[in-house]
């Protein structure tokens, strides 16, 4: 075991991933990253639909999209990693007035920052999703640089890459504890002996709380459980793209996988838990509004079950940046579902911050002080 480095990420998901990566390209390359699985990405990383979307409520998220898409259109070149990017879009469908004017502000804003975001009625978003139903739809806003990308591609080609500039990867390795003299962060302890280092990074997803209370710091981070289906369907009946769909109002989406179609729902209830049990128990609330938007689910087989946690905090926005407790403990987490596809950008301002560089960002609504102190606003996007 590395008995000393500069840098100690911990979590070796997208976002660990991202931020070594980044370090390294800054030429910041005594750097561990520290996984407690054999693999990396397995976590939160491993378990999601893999979209990617410039269409949120927030100017922050949005300008987060905007950078993480930007590379991952040319992540083979930058990066030299291929990866599996399908930009089909994403739309979504609306189905009350409330919502109806909620989207018009954050297309306005979206319009403002420079996406292209259109208006579309519901016959018209019929027309891009073959099976689609729109019974109820008022409207729909859809977005063509949207899209569905690989989480293990992305999360691989970051490591692959900061590994080959030198940053090394201990799998199997569990932090037990962070080190913390007179207000300073000293180095980590794990399940492979300590690691001497003045800088830590908790990126650990939905255990970024239990993290933080090694050092001693309150991180409002806690997981809530998400299901993701696979059912095979007639062809002919489904997108033959990619697109992702979202019914916002209930929160049911679908995109095509494969033969097939991968679709979720949030859940009724929602608390915090780490059980990643399927509840087979939440297939029929699912089904009933799967069935009423995409009528080619009524007789499909399930063929692929999962759950896995989003890591949500009290605004549904991330923690990223430096705790204002302990000196060298830095904080990537939180993102409330959509960690993996701002993690390019995130992991970039996250390694200025720690090599004193300017990220060019505005990370208010982003600090891990906010909550004690009003904050900023909330993502109201959140699925």
């Amino acid at each position: 075991m590395t008995s000393t480095a500069d840098v100690v990420i911990i979590g070796g998901g997208c976002m660990g991933a991202s931020v070594a990566y980044h370090l390294a390209k800054l030429g910041v390359t005594n750097v561990v990253v520290v996984e407690r699985e054999a693999q990396l990405g397995t976590g939160s990383t491993g378990r999601n639909a893999g979209g990617v979307r410039h269409q949120f409520s927030t100017p922050a998220n949005i300008a987060l999209s905007m950078e993480s898409i930007q590379l991952l259109e040319r992540f083979e070149d930058e990066v030299g990693s291929p990866i599996d990017f399908h930009q089909d879009g994403y739309l979504f469908l609306l189905s009350s007035p409330k919502t109806m004017d909620a989207f018009r502000a954050n297309v306005a804003l979206q319009r403002q920052l420079g996406v292209s975001v259109e208006w579309l009625t519901a016959q018209e978003a019929a027309a891009l999703a073959p099976g689609l139903a729109v019974d109820g739809v008022l409207g729909a806003t859809f977005c063509a640089k949207d899209g569905i990308a690989d989480p293990n591609g992305v999360t691989m080609g970051f490591a692959k890459r900061a590994q080959a500039l030198g940053v090394r990867i201990e799998r199997e390795t569990e932090v037990t504890s962070v080190h913390v003299e007179s207000g300073r962060v000293t180095g980590v302890a794990t399940s492979r002996g300590r690691i001497d280092a003045p800088t830590v990074v908790n990126a650990a997803g939905p255990y970024a709380r239990a993290i933080g209370q090694l050092a001693g710091v309150d991180t409002p981070v806690d997981p809530r459980r998400r299901h993701i289906f696979i059912a095979q369907a007639p062809a002919g009946e489904i997108p033959a793209s990619k697109i992702m769909v979202i019914d916002f109002d209930t929160t049911f989406y679908f995109h095509r996988e494969g033969g097939g179609v991968l679709f979720g729902m949030a859940p009724s209830t929602d608390e915090p838990t780490f059980d990643m049990t399927v509840q087979w128990d939440f297939l029929p609330h699912v089904t009933e509004a799967a069935v009423r938007r995409l009528p080619a689910l009524a007789d499909a087989a399930i063929s692929h079950a999962w759950a896995g946690l989003y890591e949500m905090t009290p605004d549904a926005n991330p923690i990223i940046g430096p705790s204002p407790d302990v000196t060298g403990l830095f904080t990537i987490a939180g993102f409330s579902g959509h960690g993996f596809q701002h993690s390019p950008a995130a992991g970039r301002i996250l390694a200025d911050l720690i090599t004193g560089r300017d990220p060019h960002f505005d990370l208010a609504p982003f600090r891990a002080d906010r909550f004690s102190t009003g904050g900023g606003g909330r993502e109201q996007s959140v699925v």
